[in-house]
């Protein structure tokens, strides 16, 4: 519930994020629970767009009105047990790339970069945008939860990108966010291999910020917040800074992922077997996480049933 009248419009209507202000700090949550299946839907997707121009518009008026910005984080988690997110529509991919649907693969994946790059760039304001990861973040997921300025995982988290089992790269973000935290050899092995890393193997490799025990992220990022709230002018500049350093742009996001949608048309019939194959995992691991079931995350990746 959203305590602010500021923010009524931006929680208004929204069937799949839920948004809560925390007035002390000037944070602003974002909670995703998509439906039916933890993965990045166009409807969720449509309704994370709105969540960031309506806060954007809100900043904004208040800066040109010589006032504080109410918002200066944002944090995005996840309401589904075990699961951050489980990352892109493979139903969707299966279905636009059986049809050769070039432009509906295209729109899909404008409408992720549409979310992701203004996350990765603080909305080109003095934000500083926080993903706390519970669960699996695979996919999409993890290409989300690494877009923010700050990581925040519990150790049971786990972190994958297996697009190459079915034969294709991650298209949204994932390669400019990991080439600007990591080495070229690393992002290069994360992207090849497909393999689950634990929080606290993310965190050693420098892409989690802060590991957190099990069950005790919220704290984390409270904790955050208390800390970093007397240096937010600096951290806000130290955000600046980087993406002046070393930026990123809307167009080398979709420019990669033309090269995405490119490749995802030249899948043969057996990589789409194999996203079928994961698509059932996907539901089979929604399925547990509405009964609280912890699940294997291994299980995911290689389809198993």
């Amino acid at each position: 519930m959203v305590k602010d009248d500021r923010f009524v419009a931006i929680a208004n209507d929204f069937k799949q994020v839920r948004v809560h202000y925390d007035r002390l700090h000037g944070a602003l949550w974002y909670t995703i629970d998509p439906r039916p299946r933890p993965c990045f839907n166009l409807e969720i997707l449509a309704e994370l767009r709105r969540f960031q121009e309506d806060l954007v518009r809100v900043n904004h008026t208040a800066l040109d009105r010589g006032r504080t910005p109410p918002v200066r984080y944002t944090i995005l988690a996840s309401r589904s047990p075990g699961i951050f997110n489980l990352g892109g529509d493979l139903e969707l991919f299966h279905g636009l790339i059986t049809a050769g649907d070039r432009q509906g693969l295209l729109n899909y994946a404008t409408a992720c970069i549409d979310v992701l790059y203004p996350n990765a760039v603080h909305f080109d304001l003095p934000v500083t945008t926080i993903s706390l990861v519970q669960g699996e973040a695979l996919g999409g997921g993890c290409e989300a939860a690494i877009s923010s300025n700050v990581i925040i995982a519990e150790r049971g988290a786990r972190f994958g990108l297996p697009e190459i089992m079915f034969n294709l790269i991650p298209g949204m973000g994932a390669y400019s966010f990991l080439i600007r935290r990591t080495t070229p050899e690393i992002t290069k092995r994360l992207i090849t291999t497909g393999k689950v890393l634990t929080a606290a193997q993310m965190h050693k490799l420098g892409l989690v910020d802060i590991l957190a025990e099990d069950g005790q992220g919220h704290i984390a990022v409270q904790e955050y917040l208390a800390s970093s709230h007397r240096r937010a002018n600096a951290y806000h500049a130290l955000n600046r800074v980087r993406q002046c350093v070393n930026p990123i742009t809307y167009e080398e996001l979709m420019e990669i992922t033309r090269v995405w949608v490119d490749t995802a048309l030249q899948l043969r019939p057996r990589d789409l077997k194999m996203i079928s194959r994961l698509l059932k995992a996907q539901k089979r691991r929604a399925a547990e996480a509405r009964t609280n079931d912890g699940g294997n995350p291994s299980k995911v990746l290689k389809g198993k049933g």
